[in-house]
Formats: C-alpha cells, sequence, structure tokens
C-alpha cells in the first residue's frame, strides 16, 4: 500500500485515473471517514445507513475518476462536494416513491405460476389486525410529544424532511430528531 503521507490526495487521484488500484483503494481508505460522516446526519427511506455510506463511495469513486487539478479546487474540497451530491441524489430519489407501484405490485398471476392462491386475512384476522392498529394508535397518543406526532404526520404523508421543517417552521435536524424518536417510541410499543 502507498505511504499514507508519502503521496498527496492530487497525485493519487492522478495515479488512480491512470489505472493505479492501489493508489484508488488509498484516496477510498483516506476518505471513508469523510463518506461517512456526510452519511451519518441522513435518512434513506427504505433503506439503512449502510445504504447511504454505499451511496457516498460511489460519489468519491465519481470525484476520483473525474477529478480536474486544473480546476483551482482541491481533492478534498471536490470529493466532499460530490458525495454530498450524490447521497443528496439518493434521497430525492428514494422520497419520490416513483417506483412503488412497480416494487410493491402482486401479479395477478401468481397463484396460477405457483399452483395455489396465497394466503389471504379473513374476516377475523382483517378485523384483529384493524384493533391492534387501533390500540397501536391509542398508545402513540400518549407517548409521543406534539412535535413528534405532527413530524409522523407529514413523514407518513411522504414530505422530505426539508418540507416538513417548511411546514412545521422548524429547523431540518428538529425533524430528523423527533422522526427518530418516534421510530424508537413505536419500536418500544410494538414490543410492549
Amino acid at each position: 500500500m502507498l505511504g499514507d503521507r508519502q503521496h498527496n490526495d492530487e497525485t493519487l487521484c492522478r495515479l488512480a485515473q491512470q489505472g493505479d488500484r492501489l493508489a484508488e483503494e488509498t484516496l477510498i481508505l483516506r476518505y471513508t471517514r469523510l463518506v461517512r460522516r456526510c452519511a451519518h446526519p441522513l435518512f434513506l427511506i427504505g433503506g439503512d445507513s449502510e445504504d447511504l455510506n454505499q451511496e457516498g463511495l460511489l460519489g468519491l469513486l465519481s470525484a476520483i475518476r473525474d477529478y480536474k487539478p486544473d480546476k483551482n479546487a482541491s481533492f478534498r474540497t471536490y470529493a466532499e462536494v460530490c458525495v454530498r451530491n450524490r447521497l443528496s441524489s439518493a434521497i430525492v430519489v428514494a422520497n419520490r416513491r416513483k417506483h412503488m407501484p412497480l416494487n410493491e405490485a402482486v401479479s395477478l398471476y401468481a397463484p396460477e405460476l405457483f399452483g395455489e392462491l396465497p394466503d389471504s386475512p379473513g374476516p377475523e384476522q382483517w378485523l384483529i389486525g384493524r384493533e391492534e392498529g387501533h390500540e397501536l394508535s391509542e398508545k402513540l397518543k400518549s407517548i409521543l410529544s406534539k412535535l413528534e406526532a405532527e413530524a409522523l404526520r407529514y413523514y407518513l404523508d411522504g414530505f422530505s424532511y426539508r418540507e416538513i421543517a417548511e411546514q412545521m417552521k422548524v429547523s431540518g435536524k428538529t425533524v430528523d430528531n423527533a422522526v427518530q424518536r418516534v421510530k424508537t417510541k413505536i419500536a418500544r410499543a410494538i414490543q410492549t
């Protein structure tokens, strides 16, 4: 492996662009912490923190591939912009819910393919599920703060954190914290 400070980032980037895998790996190792720091405060619908880290690493790889030193920006600055842009794009795409109907669709032909009808709840199971949902809803009313309940309502309606913050006239960080607390409280309520 190339020495940690033996080569500067710009030199390593030039070497990586010329096909030097060791230089590329060295840059990735150097900037993994930056990627994690950029991804840490974000939330990806339908994903987890590791998905965001992967998106950030893709942004870093793009920065390594596309960096041009003659643009008067250090590699570090360029890499951080690429990572943040990639993370932002991933969140926007996830929030669009554009492909939700396709991702959650059930084929009408699936029963024929498997030779059986899928299990569907009877009226008793439907009623029990509805009662359990009502119980959880009542429990949430007693454990969520007014701010958390309002953030949850917007969140379930598909608003982004930025849109929720604008609607509630609070910071994005306040919304993020509220949603994280709601998730924790819901998980605890379901377990009890």
